[in-house]
C-alpha cells in the first residue's frame, strides 16, 4: 500500500491530516510510510491534479475525489461527523484504509469514491 499526502507549505491543516493518517494506520495495525508531496505552485497543482491541501491518495487514488477543471494551490475542507474540518478525521481515514485493504483482498478495484458513514 502506498499512501501520499499532498499539501502546500502554508496550509494550516496538512500536519493534522498527517497525524490523523498515522493514528489511523496505527489503529489498523499497519506499518506503512506516508509520502509527503509538497505542491509548489499552480503549475505543479495542475500537473499533479491537486484537489487542495491536504489531499490523501492510496495507491494513486484520491480518497475523496472531486471533479475539477482547474487545479490550484488552495485549502480543502471535509464534511466530518463533527462538521466541516480542514482534514478528515481518524475514523474517516480508518474507514478509507479498511475499504482499500478489503477491496484489494477481494480483488475489487478501489475507485476513490468515499462517502461519510454515520454510526
Amino acid at each position: 500500500m502506498k499512501i501520499e499526502l499532498l499539501y502546500f507549505e502554508d496550509c494550516p491543516s496538512w500536519q493534522i491530516a498527517l497525524e490523523n493518517i498515522k493514528s489511523a494506520l496505527r489503529i489498523e495495525g499497519l506499518n506503512v510510510p506516508v509520502e509527503l508531496i509538497q505542491i509548489l505552485d499552480n503549475d505543479d497543482a495542475g500537473k499533479k491534479r491537486f484537489l487542495g491541501s491536504p489531499s490523501i491518495r492510496i495507491n494513486g487514488i484520491e480518497l475523496w475525489d472531486e471533479k475539477r477543471e482547474v487545479y490550484s494551490l488552495s485549502c480543502r475542507v471535509y464534511a466530518t461527523p463533527e462538521g466541516i474540518k480542514g482534514s478528515p478525521t481518524v475514523s474517516m481515514l480508518q474507514l478509507a484504509i479498511h475499504r482499500v485493504t478489503s477491496e484489494n483482498e477481494s480483488g475489487r478495484q478501489f475507485t476513490g469514491r468515499m462517502c461519510l458513514e454515520k454510526s
